[in-house]
């Protein structure tokens, strides 16, 4: 596949799901360098499926995922390996280790993945807690930290191997407003300093219409994506009764999905 200019992520007639349960069928878009893009739906809609697949945990049924123009499944050895550290995940939960530092958990894929002398991973690691706000808390256990901090340090975890796609689940759970607003803030800095481009799974509305260059909705009853475009004009302009009912937080009957054991 031949790589179009300033497209990062390709995906291509993706069916996602699990054995012989179909969760999502023939889904199509791509990603640009340095887009912010949010991946909406609600609960059991197939958001994290689809990340799933996108970050290489699940293979697709039919279709396929591409980034910087190399088949995710297909492309094998050295090269499928340097494709993975080509991005960073951070997980819903953040998924520290405990036992850990914050600047050992940081320290971790560079000690993987990479040869570096101990000194220049001690200089990485400053370097992306400093990104992160984070300069002195590399002793502190995940533990003592608050649930914003540690989002923080699993962030500057993912930028360790200097990836250039970091795709979040859920960044904002369990965050209050004032902190969740601090990380959208972030996020923006580094999007705009480091040109990273974002692929964000997320169920804040006010975080989307703030940070999102691009939103698309994927639908459980359709299993494919019903609606793309900026945040605000999907709010604002788009007539299908589901995109509204989503935006508008509208219940009932008209525009309601029905929910699954699948998220």
């Amino acid at each position: 596949m031949r790589r179009e200019q300033n497209i990062v992520i390709e995906v291509k007639d993706l069916t996602a799901g699990y054995g012989e349960r179909v969760v999502l069928q023939s889904v199509n878009f791509k990603v640009q360098a340095g887009e912010i893009l949010a991946i909406l739906g609600p609960s059991g809609s197939g958001k994290s499926t689809l990340l799933k697949h996108l970050i290489g945990l699940n293979p697709p049924l039919a279709g396929a995922v591409w980034i910087d123009g190399k088949n995710l499944w297909t492309t094998e050895g050295a090269e499928r390996q340097k494709l993975l550290l080509s991005f960073g995940v951070l997980y819903q939960s953040a998924a520290l280790f405990g036992s850990s530092t914050v600047a050992e958990n940081v320290r971790l894929p560079l000690e993987e993945f990479t040869d570096l002398p101990n000194l220049a991973k001690d200089l990485v690691v400053m370097s992306k807690l400093r990104l992160v706000g984070l300069s002195t808390a590399g002793d502190s256990k995940p533990a003592e930290l608050s649930g914003g901090m540690q989002k923080r340090a699993a962030l500057a975890r993912a930028m360790a191997l200097d990836p250039h796609i970091l795709f979040l689940d859920e960044p904002s759970v369990g965050l209050d407003p004032i902190t969740s607003a601090g990380l959208d803030e972030l996020i923006l800095q580094l999007s705009s300093a480091l040109s990273l481009t974002f692929v964000i799974v997320t169920h804040d509305m006010e975080s989307v219409y703030k940070i999102a260059t691009r939103a698309l909705m994927v639908d459980d009853e359709s299993k494919s994506i019903i609606a793309e475009g900026r945040p605000a004009d999907l709010r604002d302009q788009c007539q299908d009764p589901r995109v509204r009912a989503f935006f508008h937080r509208q219940s009932g009957t008209e525009g309601t999905m029905r929910q699954t054991v699948v998220t």
